[in-house]
């Protein structure tokens, strides 16, 4: 015969297991919900700064590493090319303005001057003849109008005494019309010659003017090619520190080749890298201020380059009265 079986009265394991679910649920919705969460920072008090809130312009500082710079480097650059045959100075030296620093030397140079100098010999002699030529020419043509001048007065004499005579039928109407002819053509003669005079005169005037621009030209070449000879001494364009130089004895140096280049040492700037991400608030004319050695020194910015590499474009910045 079957028996029936009782229920256990009591609190059973499945019934903790879901107390304590129930429990670190709502321990969850607490935490979630209900309680703030803080985080904390401990900071030392003499550290803490406090101020008043208000309102005015916002400056926006970053620090950046910059190189103290010359405020220019000029290049040396052979104006005429030639052979080095003196070093004057070397590397390193404070030179002032026109200071040698080499010396050059070009056969075909000096034989282009030697040219031009027998060409302007040539043709400065040439226009002394012509000149003195002329003079000749012109006695001559003063010594001609003086005979037409005579011709003239002469025939023209004989021409009126004929006129009276041949009014009295003292001479024959032939000999009366050659004479007419005669003094006529004289006065004819002596106006062509006075014409040719003239355009003999301006023709010999242009000539000289010719003659003479060729000669200041000439002359012009050959002041030009002393100058290049001049330029076979290499000089300092400027005052300044001679930082490279790159030439030695016996070297070719080509026209315009790159020999050095001078430092100039009369102030300084600054050169800087920003982070690309201030490239649309830098702009020229900006504060800066140089931190060296515990002081500080007041800086603008002169030029902003706004070609980025590696994420960053310079700046260059002078400085506003004193320097380090």
């Amino acid at each position: 015969m079957d028996l029936p079986i009782k229920k256990k009265k009591g609190i059973k394991r499945k019934h903790i297991l879901i107390g304590v679910g129930v429990l670190v649920v709502g321990l969850l919705s607490f935490q979630a919900f209900f309680r703030t969460n803080v985080s904390t920072l401990n900071v030392d008090i003499e550290k803490l700064s406090v101020e008043q809130v208000s309102e005015g312009i916002f400056h926006d500082y970053f620090t950046v590493t910059g190189n103290v710079e010359p405020i220019a480097t000029i290049f040396l650059d052979a104006r005429e090319g030639g052979r080095v045959e003196e070093k004057v100075v070397e590397e390193g030296e404070v030179l002032k303005k026109g200071d040698i620093i080499l010396r050059l030397s070009n056969p075909d140079l000096s034989l282009s001057i030697l040219n031009s100098e027998s060409q302007l010999a040539e043709k400065s002699n040439f226009l002394r003849n012509t000149m003195v030529t002329m003079e000749q020419e012109k006695l001559q043509i003063k010594r001609e109008l003086l005979n037409l001048e005579y011709d003239i007065v002469r025939k023209k004499r004989k021409y009126d005494h004929n006129k009276s005579f041949y009014a009295n039928d003292l001479i024959s109407k032939d000999e009366f019309l050659e004479s007419e002819e005669n003094y006529h053509f004289a006065k004819r003669s002596y106006e062509l010659y006075m014409e040719r005079q003239k355009q003999d005169s301006i023709f010999r005037s242009i000539q000289i003017m010719q003659m003479e621009d060729n000669l200041h030209n000439m002359n012009l070449n050959l002041t030009l090619v002393r100058q290049r000879q001049d330029n076979l001494n290499v000089v300092a364009p400027i005052d300044g520190q001679l930082t490279v130089l790159d030439a030695e004895i016996g070297q070719l140096i080509p026209k315009g080749g790159r020999i050095g280049q001078i430092h100039v040492l009369t102030s300084f700037k600054v050169v800087a890298q920003i982070d690309e991400h201030y490239i649309d608030k830098v702009k020229v004319g900006l504060k800066a201020i140089l931190e060296r050695q515990d002081q500080e020194y007041q800086l603008k910015i002169r030029k902003v380059l706004p070609d980025v590499r590696d994420g960053k474009f310079s700046v260059e910045m002078v400085f506003e009265g004193e320097m380090p």
